[in-house]
């Protein structure tokens, strides 16, 4: 392992060894631990108490973060002709079908998140090799596939994330950026908790969330009392 360099070991220093801080506190934490020179992340990792090896308590939803993630998130429209207006209008970076369809058959990926129509996933399925390993195939139940594009677009570029439990049982997103307030930073990442909370599977038994941990772009993790975020 490498030297820590002085900033990293005062921001180590900062965190109490052993300490479960509260949603807050973490909140404000996780900004005086950061010493990276660009804006980073700030991400949450909660470890749920589910097997995702059982279709029953599988996690998987949707939320809107009350201030965005502070990210460009540049979004494709697979949609028809009557819906391309709306669907720029909303914000959409590329908008079209089939020739979008071929340059992604070509290995054309730089995109985040791709919306489309439930009449157009025949063609889309095709595309499943290259899509799927990136995490880019759209999903009714992450509403990346509905019949108004354009809301999707606007509920995308506001701040609306996808998240899935892994096969670990860990669901770990990025909720904003260090630039934010600690108030912005604690705001979203309670609503994501809570949506969590709201998807808890009924075959799960005993403790739901078992462990919180937030951190931004390289720094240390920090320890989330569960019962602070408890709703």
């Amino acid at each position: 392992m490498g030297k820590l360099t002085k900033n990293q070991k005062l921001a180590l220093e900062k965190i109490e060894a052993g300490k479960s801080y509260s949603l807050k506190e973490a909140a404000e934490l996780v900004k005086e631990i950061t010493t990276t020179k660009f804006d980073a992340s700030v991400d949450v990792d909660v470890r749920l108490g589910v097997d995702p090896r059982k279709a029953n308590q599988m996690v998987r939803g949707v939320v809107s973060l009350p201030h965005g993630t502070g990210k460009q998130v540049r979004v494709l429209a697979l949609c028809t002709p009557d819906q391309e207006a709306a669907a720029k209008e909303a914000g959409a970076d590329y908008v079209g079908l089939d020739e979008y369809v071929e340059k992604i058959k070509g290995g054309w990926t730089d995109i985040d998140v791709i919306i489309t129509m439930p009449a157009i996933m025949g063609k889309i399925g095709a595309l499943g090799r290259v899509l799927g390993p990136r995490g880019l195939m759209p999903n009714p139940k992450s509403g990346t596939v509905t019949n108004d594009v354009a809301k999707a677009v606007k509920e995308v570029k506001q701040g609306k994330i996808d998240f899935k439990v892994d096969k670990f049982g860990i669901v770990h997103t990025s909720i904003g950026k260090v630039s934010f307030t600690a108030d912005q930073i604690f705001e979203n990442a309670a609503e994501f908790i809570a949506t969590l909370q709201k998807l808890k599977p009924t075959a799960s038994k005993g403790a739901y969330i078992k462990s919180v941990y937030l951190s931004s772009t390289m720094s240390a993790g920090i320890k989330v009392d569960p019962k602070s975020v408890e709703i």
